[in-house]
């Protein structure tokens, strides 16, 4: 079969030849990849930059695709940490990290959603207890995840939301997609009063933005949840003492570890249904994977998903 290989962390993967995969546990079978997404989560396990790489090399990335069982049946499976990824042909999942998808399921624009809108979806229903009616700022919300965070703070009936970024043309774009205000990060103030953050930039940007968030709170006693799920600011923030002091806030991340494999599985049958029926809007690029060297490099607007 043909799979994008890694070889080393400074350079992309390439298109060649790979011994078939075998599956070797009783939950395991060998499946037909239809859609595999090109994540940032896919990017930084491979290049070992991630908590949960393995750093073995050579590997085949990707880290979750669109497939086809045995039986036929489409399925969006997530792999555990393996050098046997989705890019490719064909790979080995685990049958207890899979779901049915429905009959009708876009196996690209699942494939393109199901990575970036599992973050804030887990985050809000596994690591607090969100309700509907609340305030919520999604920060960096103009990236793939951040614009379907958008989305799905509505979705689960926030009463206002608010996106912050750098981009003011890009910011717009979100009201249509539900965002009722949009802020740059020289105006976050104008955010104070929200019950939850989903953050995406960590880093300066974040903790810069705290002290005039909680000093511009009506009631700094009114519970503050920052949610930290990505890190392209900054993998550490510089955030001062008295942010955890002056105010009723409260840091929570949400990923791998500190929700469980299971507690992401069993919220991804509702979020394919949510992709399927149209309740998310998707930006997605199906690129073949021979062309996975360039793909690899290409910073694009949509997700890319690659397939063989």
């Amino acid at each position: 079969m043909h799979a994008a290989v890694l070889s080393a962390f400074d350079a992309p993967p390439v298109y060649r030849d790979h011994p078939e995969p075998v599956a070797k546990g009783d939950n395991e079978m060998i499946v037909d990849v239809l859609a595999a997404g090109l994540h940032h989560l896919t990017r930084s396990k491979a290049t070992g930059a991630h908590y949960s790489s393995t750093g073995a090399l050579p590997l085949i990335p990707g880290a979750d695709a669109v497939v086809r069982d045995q039986a036929g049946r489409l399925r969006y499976a997530a792999l555990d940490d393996t050098t046997m990824g989705t890019f490719a042909e064909r790979t080995v999942i685990d049958l207890r990290r899979s779901v049915p998808l429905p009959n009708d399921a876009d196996p690209v624009r699942i494939a393109a959603a199901m990575n970036p809108g599992m973050s804030s979806w887990v985050a809000l229903r596994r690591r607090v207890a969100f309700t509907a009616g609340q305030r919520v700022l999604i920060i960096g919300a103009t990236g793939n995840a951040g614009r379907m965070a958008v989305q799905i703070a509505k979705l689960f009936g926030a009463a206002h939301v608010i996106a912050a970024g750098r981009d003011e043309s890009r910011l717009a774009a979100l009201t249509a997609l539900g965002a009722d205000e949009t802020c740059t990060f020289d105006r976050i103030e104008r955010a104070a009063d929200v019950d939850v953050v989903i953050d995406y930039v960590w880093g300066e940007p974040a903790a810069t933005a705290m002290i005039p968030m909680l000093t511009a709170r009506a009631d700094r006693a009114a519970p503050l949840t920052w949610i930290q799920i990505g890190s392209i600011g900054g993998a550490t923030a510089p955030i001062p003492s008295v942010a955890l002091r002056s105010a009723r806030l409260q840091l929570v991340g949400s990923g791998i570890g500190s929700v469980p494999a299971r507690d992401f599985i069993a919220e991804l049958p509702a979020l394919a249904a949510a992709v399927t029926e149209g309740a998310i809007d998707v930006r997605a690029r199906a690129v073949p994977l021979a062309d996975v060297e360039r793909a690899w490099t290409t910073d694009a607007d949509e997700r890319l998903v690659l397939v063989p």
